[in-house]
């Protein structure tokens, strides 16, 4: 490698192309880092593909073999002996054996080991003590298929790789940083990891994604199977405890609670959050309390956490393992593969090495029966050499051996002579012959394992999950996440001031007019009195143009905000008219709105957040023989277009003021909105159950399993409670039934109400802890099945229908309902609603269509406002 490391062109000092002075390594340099860099690599940092571990936590794991006596060991005890075998500081031991210790699967400890929830660090190593876990001994050691190599000071043997049997690297998971390169496992679930290798011996397909023991959520789509390239997110668990508290009780890999806190508080401190205080009250549990100040939205809230601080972490695992003394960087799915087969063929070497063993053991049961039984240990008694004895066993025994399996050789012969007089006196020919079927039964039972080896590993690992995998369930949820944007979660913790004659917008501009609260990611857009759009960062001072005439927040690909312009074209030139929405531009480029003539003016502008239309009277000035100096122009009747469109033409006389007539209503068409189960959210691009067409004033209305009901405007960064039993639109005029189970009197209930303040939350069942709703509806005539308990010496009732509209009047959300029945009922079914005919709904406002075109408005006819293409009638 370092051979062909030399360059021809080292004399060459510059580099002709890029001007940059390039200084190759030569010689020692270059020898001596590749070699510090091999042993980095090799040595220290990445693990091994054949047991998972880095040498120093082989050295651990033999060492704590060495000392293992069934007993605990002080940790500072284990570190001494590890020096034996790993040349470094006894700081480095400890700290890797209290990380091993810390993953509850090879070690078990005693004392205090620290806390990785919090952070906490583990008690001296003097005060600690650890012993081989019973899983760490089944699956770790096999002296006998070990391979051995001398520890670095030659005084010792220690294991080139343990004899590993199951997927460990994957188990524990591993991270380190080499010399030009590192490595990051991500730790898999125990069971998921035994159920894989046992698919993958049956031939299967299968899929492994990480288990971190910290749980959390985590997405895990672009996962890429732990290789180079890949990333994962990974979530806090936060839920709402009240209306003015969160609470966090899981938390991302790679953080700990005081990490976590340290970082919200520092999201707090730049505003990106608002915050009252937080309670750490984490032990074995993590119990993180956020408490909110009086007002905020706890939804959002969320949405900033996981936005703006380490409650949503990203993760880029990449598989790197030593193979063959080389880097290898392979998925997760290959070293399982590659894990799994080698625990088959340490299985298989075991198992041979079994068989050898017992099959010696039955010849020597064999040669020994056949020696006493026979009494060839009186032909020795005249032999007076030591070849006389051994000759005369050998010729002994030729005439019963002919059932062996292998020759006799001398050191059989010399067993035999080492055989006590005791033993033969005691010789039990019934009790030789039992054991010597019990070795052919073993023999038998080794070689079917053998031929059936693929069985006997799928064996093994069922056993391991079987004997090891109680409590070991995945502990982290698998999700699919919503991307949550900044904007829309931030707090607006500053707020933004606007000189419009001089044309500065900004925080700092406290003596001027103050135009709305805003965060400092945000963008600002804004339109001048000259016709000019453009949209730039919040800032404490910028100047955007002279004569503003409206400054707003900016939200990208917004459709529903429509400006409604009215503009002259130059000095003294006709009056356009045009509708445009603003999706997306360049930050801080100007945007002109006009045509671009020299001296246009906008004399009329609007900004609708939901598309409003309304009506202007137009003032003409009386010059000429003009006959009618006022219109009424209204935005409904101009198409929505690009912001590139020209607009139609509206006059082409002087136009001396314009007045506001009648506010409008939206001209869009209502929004369809689709609630995702997976991520429990709403969202507008077809993901899910459509929930229905929305307009401004709808609402959503939401029951839960504890009997609470309310509406609420369907905000897309909303999050759902998971007791949530109906989510859907609201029909003011459309009544709730419901069943209970009331805790107080001991029978059931049944109500029907409607919604009367969609403002408020509400419940609707009484709140004894033993009441319970069983079932609950929203359709007009909502009918119900009675299931009955089996009467003692009689027979079941047969069930009964019961259609509620008949059986109860609606009445307000707070009466107790009518009683429904007496006794407790095995089950009630909702069935099939009576039909309904729902009145009509008023014909709907005509619908304007939206176009990102940026071609000219299709002229619309009017009595005043007319049009032959963008340059319209005259009036």
């Amino acid at each position: 490698m370092s051979e062909n490391y030399e360059d021809p062109n080292l004399d060459q000092p510059e580099d002709e192309n890029s001007g940059e002075t390039i200084t190759r390594v030569t010689g020692m340099f270059k020898d001596w880092f590749l070699d510090y860099a091999s042993y980095v690599i090799l040595e220290r940092a990445v693990p091994a593909i054949e047991d998972g571990f880095k040498p120093v936590q082989r050295r651990i794991m033999h060492s704590m073999k060495d000392l293992d006596d069934g007993r605990y060991n002080k940790v500072a005890n284990i570190v001494g002996h590890t020096m034996q075998y790993h040349p470094h500081g006894d700081a480095s031991i400890a700290d890797a054996m209290v990380q091993m210790g810390q993953k509850d699967l090879l070690i078990d400890t005693q004392g205090n080991w620290g806390n990785t929830l919090t952070g906490d660090s583990a008690a001296a190593s003097r005060y600690i003590e650890a012993r081989l876990s019973k899983f760490a001994l089944e699956v770790l050691f096999s002296p006998k298929i070990t391979d051995w190599q001398a520890s670095y000071d030659g005084r010792r043997k220690e294991p080139i790789n343990l004899p590993v049997k199951f997927p460990l690297l994957l188990a524990q998971g591993a991270e380190g940083i080499a010399v030009g390169l590192s490595t990051k496992v991500l730790p898999h679930n125990f069971v998921e990891l035994i159920d894989a290798s046992v698919k993958h011996l049956e031939g299967k397909k299968f899929k492994i994604l990480p288990d971190f023991p910290s749980a959390g959520e985590a997405d895990f789509s672009d996962y890429k199977d732990g290789k180079r390239g890949g990333r994962i997110r990974v979530r806090a668990k936060i839920s709402q405890l009240d209306k003015n508290t969160l609470v966090i009780t899981e938390i991302p890999f790679t953080t700990t609670t005081t990490s976590l806190i340290d970082n919200i508080l520092k999201a707090n401190d730049k505003g990106k959050l608002k915050i009252k205080r937080i309670e750490d009250n984490t032990s074995s549990q993590v119990e993180i309390l956020v408490h909110l100040p009086a007002g905020l939205s706890p939804d959002k809230t969320i949405g900033a956490l996981y936005a703006f601080t380490n409650c949503e972490v990203s993760i880029s695992p990449l598989g790197c393992v030593i193979e063959d003394n080389k880097p290898l960087f392979v998925g997760v799915s290959e070293m399982l593969r590659i894990s799994t087969d080698r625990t088959k063929d340490l299985l298989r070497q075991e198992l041979e090495i079994q068989l050898e063993e017992l099959e010696n053991q039955w010849h020597y049961a064999s040669l020994e029966r056949i020696f006493i039984e026979n009494r060839i240990y009186r032909d020795i008694e005249e032999e007076t050499t030591w070849d006389g004895v051994l000759h005369a066993i050998n010729e002994g025994l030729k005439p019963h051996i002919g059932h062996l399996k292998r020759p006799v050789v001398e050191e059989d012969l010399v067993r035999l002579t080492e055989i006590r007089i005791k033993r033969i006196s005691k010789f039990d020919i019934d009790k030789a012959q039992q054991r010597i079927e019990a070795l052919e039964d073993q023999i038998a039972e080794v070689k079917h394992h053998l031929e059936h080896l693929t069985d006997y590993a799928i064996a093994y690992f069922k056993r391991l999950k079987k004997e090891f995998g109680a409590g070991r369930e995945r502990k982290t949820e698998i999700k699919l996440f919503d991307d949550i944007e900044a904007s829309k979660v931030v707090i607006r913790n500053t707020k933004l001031y606007v000189n419009r004659k001089e044309g500065f917008v900004g925080t700092s501009l406290k003596k001027d007019e103050y135009v709305t609260d805003c965060a400092d990611i945000d963008d600002i857009i804004v339109f001048t009195k000259e016709g000019v759009m453009m949209v730039t960062k919040v800032d404490t001072k910028t100047f955007v143009g002279k004569d503003i005439i409206h400054v707003a927040v900016f939200k990208k690909k917004d459709k529903r905000t429509i400006y409604n312009m009215l503009y002259r074209d130059g000095k003294g030139g006709a009056t356009y008219v045009k509708r445009f929405n603003v999706t997306s531009v360049t930050r801080d480029r100007e945007y002109d709105m006009t045509k671009g003539k020299k001296g246009s003016q906008v004399l009329y502008f609007s900004a609708n957040p939901n598309g409003e239309a309304e009506v202007v009277s137009v003032y003409l000035r009386a010059v000429g023989n003009i006959k009618k100096l006022k219109f009424d122009l209204d935005f409904s009747d101009i198409l929505i277009k690009g912001r590139n469109a020209n607009g139609n033409l509206a006059t082409k006389h002087s136009v001396r003021t314009i007045e506001l007539k009648e506010k409008g209503v939206s001209t869009l068409k209502p929004r369809k909105i689709w609630f995702d189960d997976t991520v429990q959210r709403l969202n507008v691009d077809g993901r899910g159950e459509l929930l229905g067409e929305f307009k401004g004033e709808d609402r959503l209305l939401i029951i839960t399993q504890d009997g609470v009901v309310k509406t609420i405007t369907p905000e897309l960064t909303t999050r759902f409670d998971t007791k949530m039993i109906v989510l859907e639109k609201w029909i003011p005029n459309k009544p709730i039934s419901a069943i209970y189970w009331d805790g107080n009197r001991e029978r059931y209930y049944v109500k029907r109400f409607l919604i009367e303040n969609p403002e408020k939350e509400e419940v609707f069942v009484s709140d004894h802890a033993d009441t319970q709703l069983e079932i609950v509806s929203t359709d007009y005539r909502p009918v119900v099945e009675m299931v009955f308990y089996k009467e003692r010496n009689k027979d079941q009732k047969p069930n009964e229908s019961v259609d509620i509209e008949e059986f109860i009047a609606i009445k307000g959300i707070n009466a107790l309902g009518n009683q429904f029945y007496t006794e407790k009922l095995k089950q009630i079914n909702l069935l099939d609603p009576l039909p309904y005919e729902e009145e009509p709904e008023e014909e709907p406002e005509q619908e304007v269509i939206e176009s990102d075109s940026e071609s000219e408005v299709t002229p619309e006819e009017d009595d005043d406002v007319k049009g032959d293409g963008t340059q319209g009638s005259l009036f």
